[in-house]
């Protein structure tokens, strides 16, 4: 484990951020409503943090706690970091630059416009981002707040655990979606192996797994339908010792069975989740993780920046049809 990251170090976090970060709500649903044989799946609701996700809880980690030159901040992102902290840095009163890759989503590109930062979009994936951020803070001297393997970040997102826990305490299992491996790290230093971790990854980008198996972190694919969200090409060198003592294991699930958690947590609870907001839930249904009969399992459905379901655009289209009466 990280000795900087900690339950103490994440409380101390915590009462830093609290002011300015949403408590998320959690619901509970028999698991026989979604056909499984475990007692409840118990859902947090990430996706209803500021900025769409949980990224929130480590942005302003970052903001609050380190010295922010007048340069200003730099960032890059799939997406939903860059929202969070653009949404962070317009909330603080401080200048940003987000780098985004092309794979970005519309949504999420849209939100860190709608925050005001200055937005670069190059490259392919999330690594073509990070070189060019890396690049403008040693030319500029803006304060660069990584993804994931910052140890503000991680404390930041450990907060999700603590507040899970106190919403309940009775959970027996824990999954999170896995891409640098910030939200993971932080979840999992707080609870400390008090609970069963499992970390949930695509097949087109098995980060974790492979890190895992080579005893480090190593390049892997970045592929799949959540690619602008659990695809970095590498997992934190911070967060992988946290993995390798606090996360009993990861699973792979197909973009297949991402689509049918989508489908799913609209159907029964009409939450909008993006793909990687939906993979922690995957590996429910595509039985990939087998929850034991009277388990209580967690899963964060961890962000929602997706346009999937364009209610603005059905109800134009009805009216251009004559379907809608204004």
């Amino acid at each position: 484990m990280n000795a900087g990251i900690n339950q103490e170090s994440i409380s101390a976090i915590e009462r830093v951020i609290r002011p300015y970060i949403r408590r998320t709500p959690i619901i509970e649903v028999e698991g026989s409503d979604f056909g499984l044989k475990c007692a409840s799946v118990i859902f947090k609701l990430e996706l209803f943090q500021h900025a769409g996700s949980f990224k929130a809880r480590g942005a302003f980690a970052n903001l609050l706690t380190r010295d922010v030159p007048a340069a200003g901040i730099v960032a890059a992102s799939g997406g939903n970091h860059g929202a969070a902290v653009a949404y962070a840095a317009r909330k603080l009163g401080k200048p940003a630059k987000i780098f985004v890759p092309s794979v970005a989503s519309a949504e999420k590109i849209e939100r860190i416009w709608s925050y005001g930062a200055e937005l670069v979009i190059g490259g392919e994936r999330y690594a073509d981002a990070l070189a060019a951020s890396e690049t403008w803070a040693k030319q500029s001297g803006a304060l660069a707040v990584h993804a994931y393997d910052q140890i503000e970040t991680l404390l930041g997102q450990g907060t999700a655990g603590l507040e899970f826990e106190g919403q309940d305490p009775e959970l027996d299992s824990l999954l999170v979606a896995v891409g640098g491996g910030g939200l993971i790290g932080g979840v999992a230093s707080w609870y400390s192996s008090r609970i069963r971790i499992v970390g949930v990854e695509p097949e087109a980008a098995p980060t974790l797994t492979n890190a895992l198996r080579a005893g480090k972190p190593v390049d892997s694919p970045a592929g799949g339908i959540a690619a602008d969200s659990l695809a970095p090409k590498r997992v934190g060198e911070l967060m992988f010792p946290i993995a390798q003592s606090a996360v009993e294991r990861v699973v792979l699930v197909p973009d297949e069975a991402i689509l049918q958690a989508q489908d799913m947590l609209w159907k029964t609870l009409r939450i909008v989740a993006e793909p990687g907001g939906a993979a922690a839930f995957a590996a429910l249904l595509s039985h990939r993780y087998e929850p034991a009969t009277e388990e209580r399992v967690g899963v964060l459905v961890c962000g929602g920046n997706t346009s999937a379901v364009d209610f603005g655009g059905a109800i134009a289209k009805k009216q251009l049809s004559g379907q809608v009466r204004t």
